[in-house]
């Protein structure tokens, strides 16, 4: 165990520190600290020795130099156990100090808060940020409180053990510590990096401005090579949003093998077909949801031809991705100037996908599951026809791409009605039913996909009513019998498959 005897104060915030200071009296253990906190410890009728008797320099350059000198650091980074530093300890008149309590400068409330550059630059926290790296450091012999959040913490040490502390709580505090000093350089670093973020540059490539973020409000950047995965023939430079569609329209078209034409928005697919070839494919892509299809993004795996192109001319999209087009095609599509025409360099995205959660980051594989007959568990007496099966695996691949709770209805190969990102897999199915129902399209003989396990028979019940004629999804629920039950007295076939495709 260690013994405080001497403890450095300095704090930005003196809330919470009064009850501290009295546990500090109460224990005689002597207080060094710095201008505004040496002021208010004075006033509240306490002892304290100002840092300047230390290290016999004022506070200068308006409180910018304080705590820097060898006197401080000396005394809480000389290591007790090491003969020669006790011997500098002696030489140059330094004396331990055993604590250190600290709380930085506000910087992220004052850039909250709307300040000037200059009133930012000022909340830079130099000395107190060392001091808590130094102490914390030494964590062997110093005690170091990092923040006003772990005074309650010291408060419990010195209640009970009076000013002894054991090597596992002074740890656990400089593990705190460097979490504070970490997360404050961070904050100071991504306002002065703002939109030049070296970091990410060196990660991913080349940066580039987008003209705003989600909305006009926000501001907004690329990192990487672009042209790795595109390139642009034609058009306005790519936003924000357009590049979350196109990349959800890679992912979704690098699961077909087959002509597919597809129509993204909102980061889902909303039309989407599979035919012999790409004319077909894209007028059923279209007929799936004629209305969402207005201001798209288009992409297929075929070449473009000028009769394909002279058909897609005819309505009102943002964007359109293929691994080519005939010369004709792109003086048809060229015709519209802000529109943006991408050819596919790359379709095979990275297998990781990385986005940014709280104060880190969340890191996962890409879903890249498909699956075939291989997983299929045919769970109902009734089995699937061959032409049920193909539908069942192309709308389960359609609803993997769809935000969750999703549903995908297909049949003969083209989507025919989606719900996407509703609150319960039931509102989904009417949503999908609602969809195809507007579009003309019948239902029976159709197929339903789901990207997880129905947790009740209503939404088969519902299928059944609707005239769908076979399901699949992951199966898993615990009342999975009573889906199965439903489905083998209405010769529904239903297939299992043990993957689940949430797309959040």
């Amino acid at each position: 165990m260690k013994q405080i005897k001497t403890a450095l104060i300095s704090v930005y915030n003196k809330e919470g520190l009064l009850p501290i200071l009295e546990q500090l009296q109460r224990l005689n253990i002597n207080i060094v600290s710095t201008g505004g906190t040496y002021n208010y410890i004075i006033e509240m009728g306490f002892e304290a020795t100002p840092v300047e008797s230390l290290t016999s320099y004022p506070s200068i350059f308006a409180g910018r130099v304080k705590t820097l000198h060898p006197a401080v650091f000396g005394g809480i980074l000389n290591r007790r156990y090491d003969q020669k530093d006790q011997e500098d300890k002696i030489n140059f008149n330094i004396s331990d100090i055993d604590m250190v309590i600290v709380d930085l400068y506000p910087f992220s409330d004052t850039l909250a808060a709307g300040k000037s550059h200059s009133d930012i630059i000022e909340k830079i926290d130099i000395g107190g940020i060392s001091l808590i790296r130094a102490a914390a450091k030494n964590y062997e012999d110093v005690m170091v409180v990092p923040s006003k959040n772990q005074y309650s913490y010291l408060l419990d040490i010195l209640l009970k053990k009076n000013g002894f502390t054991e090597i596992e709580e002074r740890k656990l505090l400089a593990s705190q510590a460097f979490h504070i000093s970490s997360t404050y350089d961070r904050e100071i670093f991504n306002y002065l990096s703002a939109g030049n973020n070296e970091s990410l540059k060196n990660s991913y490539g080349g940066a580039a401005k987008l003209r705003y973020g989600e909305n006009p409000h926000q501001t907004a950047m690329f990192y990487g090579e672009l042209e790795e995965a595109i390139f642009q023939h034609h058009g306005k430079q790519v936003s924000y949003n357009n590049l979350l569609d196109i990349d959800a329209a890679l992912r979704l078209i690098n699961d077909f093998d087959k002509s597919t034409f597809a129509i993204f928005k909102h980061l889902n697919p909303c039309g989407i077909a599979q035919r012999n070839n790409v004319f077909d494919a894209w007028k059923d892509a279209l007929a799936s949801d004629p209305v969402s299809a207005f201001g798209g993004v288009l992409v297929t795996n075929e070449i473009i031809d000028k009769t394909v192109a002279a058909e897609i001319d005819k309505i009102f999209f943002e964007v359109i991705l293929a691994p080519g087009y005939h010369a004709e095609a792109l003086e048809i599509l060229k015709t519209k100037k802000n529109r943006i025409i991408l050819q596919i360099n790359n379709s095979e995205l990275p297998v990781e996908e990385i986005r940014t959660n709280l104060f880190g980051l969340l890191v996962q594989d890409r879903d890249i599951k498909l699956e075939n007959n291989s997983d299929f568990n045919f769970i109902t007496e009734t089995k699937p026809s061959e032409a049920h099966i193909e539908d069942l695996i192309f709308a389960n691949k359609v609803v993997k791409h769809l935000k969750s709770n999703a549903i995908a209805l297909a049949k003969n190969k083209q989507l025919i009605g989606a719900g996407n990102g509703q609150t319960s897999r039931v509102d989904a199915l009417k949503q999908a039913i609602a969809k195809a129902l507007n579009y003309g399209f019948d239902l029976k003989g159709s197929a339903l996909a789901s990207d997880a396990f129905f947790p009740f028979a209503d939404s088969v019940e519902l299928a059944y009513e609707a005239g769908i004629s076979a399901i699949i999804q992951p199966g898993g629920s615990v009342r999975d019998q009573d889906s199965i039950d439903f489905c083998n007295k209405n010769q529904i076939p239903m297939i299992f498959t043990g993957y689940r495709h949430f797309k959040h």
